[in-house]
């Protein structure tokens, strides 16, 4: 397994070239950028959390710009219904979900047996309508926005659906000197207060991602990097101030994206800072913290950084 010289260059520069293109509308969080790209890499899907304001549908709507396939978007209300996600009808592929980029706006505020019919397309890359099943164009990603702070009239993402999301992607205020250039972005010579995808040009169809992801995914894995992959996953199952653990997906996300973060390096290998860099948004979402934890301040995050600094990495 590898790749050659050739293929690793042009997907640096591609990928290179999609993030400039998403910075034109998305002002820094440039951290936040390339975990979005690793999850597209990876084939994997994305929870974006953060407090309204933060650029989270604006991000997505810039990724989307980049990319010459099919986008929908679905506003999550307590009324919207399962047929209102996966269409209505056998013989018409018609819900939103038939689209190569999803974006699930506030996904926590829909009733489970909405979130759920979500989920088949999730897990299987299928609809199934009246017993017979349709699938949905690869790539395929749905990228799903909720807010942290306010809970009243939501509905929590049952375990078995985070689990689904490759990455939970922490959307956080930017620094001072990147809200400044933010703010001037938006003020100067513009009517209103929303920013703009119309800057960001198209460069990637749905064909170069699936042999981006193919790219990815022949990155060399070294054995020593897996079984520090899995030794973090395992020590989250021990750790005093975790109550459950990350599953066997949880080391089998730190991989996937690991190479994915790898290639936006262009590197033709994983290291052992490509599964640290990437094992917060991997892992954030498949443990859970205890009351004594919870009481002592402690989020899953800080949790993690402890694991990661107790997990001895292998040397080169």
């Amino acid at each position: 397994m590898g790749i050659s010289e050739d293929q690793l260059r042009d997907a640096q520069q591609t990928l290179e070239a999609v993030r400039s293109e998403i910075h034109k509308a998305v002002v820094g969080q440039d951290v936040v950028v390339d975990q979005t790209i690793a999850a597209l890499l990876a084939a994997g899907h994305v929870l974006l959390e953060g407090v309204p304001g933060l650029g989270k549908t604006l991000l997505v709507k810039a990724l989307a710009r980049t990319f010459d396939g099919s986008f929908a978007r679905i506003q999550f209300t307590p009324d919207l219904m399962p047929a209102d996600v996966v269409g209505h009808t056998l013989f018409e592929a018609s819900g939103p979900v038939f689209t190569h980029l999803l974006l699930a706006d506030e996904i926590n505020r829909a009733p489970a047996k909405t979130q759920s019919a979500l989920l088949e397309v999730m897990q299987e890359g299928q609809v199934t309508l009246e017993g017979t099943s349709m699938l949905v164009p690869k790539p395929f990603m749905v990228l799903a926005t909720q807010n942290p702070i306010e809970q009243e009239g939501t509905y929590p993402l049952p375990e078995a659906q985070l689990d689904r999301f490759l990455l939970k992607i922490s959307i956080d205020y930017p620094d001072a000197g990147q809200e400044q250039q933010l703010t001037r972005h938006v003020t100067d010579g513009r009517v209103g207060a929303e920013l703009s995808v119309d800057e960001v040009s198209i460069l990637i169809d749905p064909q170069r991602v699936l042999s981006l992801q193919q790219t990815a995914a022949e990155l060399i894995v070294e054995d020593r990097v897996l079984e520090y992959a899995v030794a973090i996953v395992r020590a989250t199952r021990q750790h005093p101030g975790i109550a459950i653990g990350a599953g066997p997906r949880g080391s089998i996300a730190l991989i996937r994206a690991g190479r994915a973060h790898a290639l936006i390096g262009g590197r033709e290998f994983v290291t052992p800072d490509d599964i640290k860099a990437i094992a917060l948004p991997a892992l954030r979402h498949r443990i859970r913290t205890t009351a004594e934890a919870e009481i002592e301040g402690l989020s899953p995050d800080a949790l993690l950084l402890s694991v990661l600094d107790q997990a001895a990495a292998p040397r080169s």
